[in-house]
C-alpha cells in the first residue's frame, strides 16, 4: 500500500458494525432511555429482558475482535445512567452496555500496537445526557487517544500519507452541536449514513443503490448501512429467535453478492456497516475490492 498512500480515504472501502458495542448488554440493567415507555413497563417482567437481548445484540465480538477482523468503522449510541450520581457514560441498544470509557481503552490498546490503522467513531445517538455528561465523554475521548485524533480538516485531504505522517489514527464524529467548540470532532454532516428501515433484502439493495448514486454531490465520506431493520411485527412472530436467527442469516449471502459487486472509489462504496460481521466473509471481499483501487493506481509500467 506504501505507493499508494496518496489515495483518499473517502476513496477506500472499509468495513464497519452496526451497533458496534452491543456484543455484551445488561440484563440486569433497566432498560434504556432510548426505549418507549411502554417497553419500559414492560421489562419489568424478566421475560421481557431475555427477549430484548436477543433482539438488542447486533454483534458477537468484542471491540479487540473486530478490529482484529478488520472492522474499521464504530456505529455508537450512547447514555448516562438516570439516577446515578456522576457523569458516567454508557453504550446502550436497549439495554446498557459497557462503559464508553473501558471500549475506548480497548479500541487505544489495538492502535498502539499497530500504529498504520485507522479507525472511525462515529458518535450519533446520545440519550439521557445534557452537556456537563457531552463534555465528561468528549475529555475521555481526548484521554484515551490523545494526539492520535485527527482534526476536522477538508475530507479530501484525508489520505493514507496525511494521517501517517502526523501519526493520526482516530477520526471522531460527534452528533451534537458542541463538536463546535473542539477540533477533534467532525460534525455529523461529514459522514452520512442513510438508513433503509426495511425487513426487505430486495428494498435495501435497491436504498444502497440510490443513496450510492447521490453520494458524490456532497464531498464526505458516506455509510452503506447493509442492515435489515425488525418491525414490531417481526419480533411479535419470531420472538424467542432472536435478530441474527430471524433476518440476518437468511439475508447476508445476498448483502454480501452487492457487496462483491460494488466499487470504491469517488462515486462507490466507502464504509459499508453489517450485523453479525463474522457470519460471512466480509473483510476478505472489501480487502480484495481495495486492491482493485489500489491497481488503477498504480502507474502504468
Amino acid at each position: 500500500w506504501s505507493q499508494s498512500s496518496n489515495i483518499k480515504y473517502s476513496y477506500l472501502l472499509f468495513l464497519g458494525s452496526h451497533d458496534s458495542f452491543s456484543y455484551w448488554v445488561d440484563e440486569k440493567s433497566p432498560v434504556g432511555p432510548d426505549q418507549a415507555t411502554a417497553i419500559k413497563r414492560l421489562a419489568r417482567i424478566s421475560l421481557v429482558k431475555k427477549i430484548m437481548k436477543k433482539w438488542s445484540v447486533t454483534q458477537n465480538l468484542t471491540f479487540k475482535e473486530q478490529l482484529e477482523g478488520g472492522i474499521r468503522y464504530f456505529d455508537l449510541r450512547v447514555s448516562s445512567k438516570p439516577g446515578e450520581i456522576g457523569h458516567e457514560i454508557y453504550f446502550i441498544h436497549g439495554l446498557f452496555g459497557i462503559k464508553v470509557w473501558d471500549g475506548l481503552k480497548e479500541i487505544n490498546t489495538f492502535l498502539e500496537q499497530h500504529p498504520k490503522e485507522v479507525v472511525f467513531l462515529d458518535f450519533n445517538h446520545f440519550y439521557a445526557m445534557d452537556d456537563n455528561h457531552h463534555d465528561f465523554l468528549i475529555n475521555r475521548i481526548r484521554s484515551a487517544f490523545g494526539s492520535k485524533l485527527c482534526c476536522i480538516e477538508f475530507v479530501e485531504y484525508v489520505t493514507l500519507q496525511y494521517m501517517w505522517e502526523k501519526k493520526h489514527q482516530v477520526l471522531i464524529f460527534y452528533h451534537y452541536p458542541l463538536h463546535q467548540e473542539y477540533p477533534f470532532l467532525w460534525p455529523g454532516n461529514k459522514i452520512p449514513a442513510p438508513w433503509a428501515n426495511t425487513t426487505n433484502v430486495h428494498k435495501l439493495l435497491q436504498f444502497l443503490e440510490t443513496t450510492l448514486e447521490e453520494r458524490s454531490r456532497y464531498g464526505t465520506f458516506h455509510v452503506s448501512q447493509a442492515i435489515l431493520t425488525p418491525r414490531v411485527k417481526t419480533i411479535a412472530q419470531h420472538l424467542t429467535r432472536g435478530l441474527k436467527n430471524t433476518l440476518v442469516h437468511k439475508n447476508l449471502p445476498m448483502i454480501l453478492n452487492w457487496v462483491k459487486a460494488q466499487k470504491p472509489g469517488v462515486k462507490g462504496v466507502n464504509i459499508i456497516t453489517s450485523d453479525f460481521v463474522e457470519l460471512v466473509d466480509f473483510a476478505a471481499t472489501v480487502i480484495a475490492l481495495n486492491d482493485l483501487l489500489l491497481e488503477e493506481d498504480e502507474p502504468a509500467a
